[in-house]
């Protein structure tokens, strides 16, 4: 203890840009006794501990050396829990594993903001996934959430429970910001849209965020990687809201419109990746082009609906061909210093090209059995699922 001491001490103060004088002067001892200090000749009163570690504004757990150790533990709670791939898995019985491991992870480290936040996100997709079925849609084809149904819902009763105390208590703001982004789509599915919208009011705007602000930190070769990461992303994020636009109203399916936006959504990721090198974000063209058949097969256009299958197949084959890769480099002028790192990406893309029949067609609202039921009669659709197994 008194090694990691003296030398925990003298890190702070040449971080700090203080010297033994500067120091040995705030907490009333003796120049001598800051040097015997860092020198391991000896160690601080008990009493004395405190004040250093106010001081330079550290734990006093950080002042000997534990809190490393803390911390390396705490990540490994949530990196067991992110090793599952719950946000990729369909299957259910891990979502009790991982909301144990987390609790366990609480007891050792009570009320620590980071263990809570993922715990009550793991709360969140437990509880969307076992309440699923209750999205319906209103008189006039708006898609509602039975709230009755939700506010029974135990998972998201305790995962209220932690956002709100961290919104109003926590300390770390990326946490602030996760447990905001949980509680608004939490509140508007209970029906308690002021409270819902009060909360989203506190975020920052599209020019405040994380993505458009790196943009402009930098410039030459590192903003141009910025701005390419910024196009991709925004390309995702505005791809899923039009689908989320189109289905939370059932009259858009009453004419090709939605068929017409969704191959514009395609259209943007051609329009950046205009060479076809797509890299990660085949995944949610995959999603794209299987959510197009279904939409083509319901207005009639049949032949182009499995065109849509092949092409979604493509990009499954082409996202397999990188999950496990060190890195990938887009090469179309727009994203050329993108670089993604595949080996990190969740569990679920691995398996998308052999799994494709039990995921499509996405996005199931509008009910879409009648069109499954359709397009799984067809003999090219047995030729087309032999075809994802190869």
């Amino acid at each position: 203890m008194q090694l990691e001491l003296g030398q925990k001490i003298r890190e702070l103060r040449h971080r700090d840009g203080r010297t033994q004088e500067t120091l040995a002067e705030a907490l009333g001892v003796t120049t001598q006794a800051i040097s015997r200090w860092e020198a391991n000749g000896g160690y601080p009163d008990m009493e004395t501990i405190p004040a250093i570690a106010n001081y330079f504004g550290v734990s006093i757990d950080e002042l000997f050396g534990y809190e490393n150790d803390r911390e390396r533990k705490i990540d490994a709670v949530i990196a067991k829990v992110d090793s599952f791939g719950i946000r990729t898995r369909n299957d259910g019985p891990w979502f009790d594993e991982c909301i144990a491991i987390l609790r366990e992870g609480l007891a050792e480290f009570p009320a620590n903001e980071r263990i809570m936040i993922t715990l009550a996100e793991t709360l969140w997709e437990t509880g969307w996934r076992r309440n699923r079925e209750y999205i319906g849609y209103d008189d006039d084809g708006f898609i509602q959430y039975c709230y009755d149904k939700k506010r029974e819902n135990e998972y998201w009763s305790e995962c209220a429970k932690i956002c709100e105390q961290l919104i109003e208590n926590g300390r770390d703001n990326a946490v602030y910001m996760r447990a905001v982004a949980v509680i608004v789509p939490l509140y508007r599915n209970y029906g308690e849209y002021e409270k819902a919208i009060s909360y989203a009011k506190r975020m920052p705007d599209l020019k405040k965020c994380r993505d458009y602000l790196l943009t402009e930190a930098t410039d030459g070769k590192l903003n141009a990687r910025y701005t390419g990461e910024f196009l991709l992303h925004a390309a995702q994020e505005f791809s899923e809201q039009l689908i989320f636009n189109l289905v939370s109203n059932r009259n858009n399916f009453e004419s090709d419109v939605p068929m017409k936006k969704v191959e514009g959504a395609i259209a943007l990721f051609d329009l950046i990746c205009d060479d076809g090198n797509y890299g990660l974000y085949n995944d949610i063209l995959i999603k794209l082009r299987l959510y197009l058949s279904r939409l083509q097969w319901e207005r009639g256009y049949h032949d182009e609906a499995f065109e849509s299958l092949d092409k979604a197949l493509y990009h499954a084959k082409e996202l397999e061909r990188l999950i496990g890769a060190p890195e990938h480099k887009y090469t179309a002028p727009l994203v050329s210093f993108v670089i993604d790192i595949p080996a990190q990406a969740p569990d679920g893309y691995a398996c998308v090209a052999r799994e494709l029949p039990g995921d499509w067609p996405f996005w199931c609202n509008p009910e879409f059995s009648k069109v499954e039921k359709e397009i799984k009669a067809d003999p090219r659709w047995e030729e087309w699922a032999k075809k994802t197994k190869e």
